[in-house]
């Protein structure tokens, strides 16, 4: 998986590119560590438009980046197919706004 990182308005996004799963939790960590150490960022939003799968370790990625926000919103944007399904089975809508 690749990542391209921008920020806007107190906004840190970050684009995924590829399949979200257990190889990618490096690129993951340091792109999200780079948007978390940000000055000013207040939401974190993941754009999953060009994500095709995600596994079971993806999910726990997730979960981990919630608890180091710190109570900054995090936000899943461009979910759809197998991703969409997998972020419903596990429920993660309770956790994160999925847009």
């Amino acid at each position: 998986m690749q990542t391209e990182i921008s920020f806007d308005q107190g906004r840190g996004r970050i684009a995924m590119i590829g399949n979200f799963t257990f190889e990618s939790h490096r690129e993951f960590k340091q792109a999200t560590t780079t948007v978390l150490e940000h000055e000013g960022v207040a939401e974190v939003e993941l754009d999953f438009d060009a994500v095709e799968y995600m596994d079971s370790a993806a999910l726990g990625m997730l979960l981990l980046l919630n608890e180091r926000a710190s109570g900054r919103k995090v936000t899943l944007i461009n979910c759809k197919g197998t991703v969409k399904s997998v972020l419903d089975i596990a429920n993660f809508g309770k956790i994160f706004e999925i847009r």
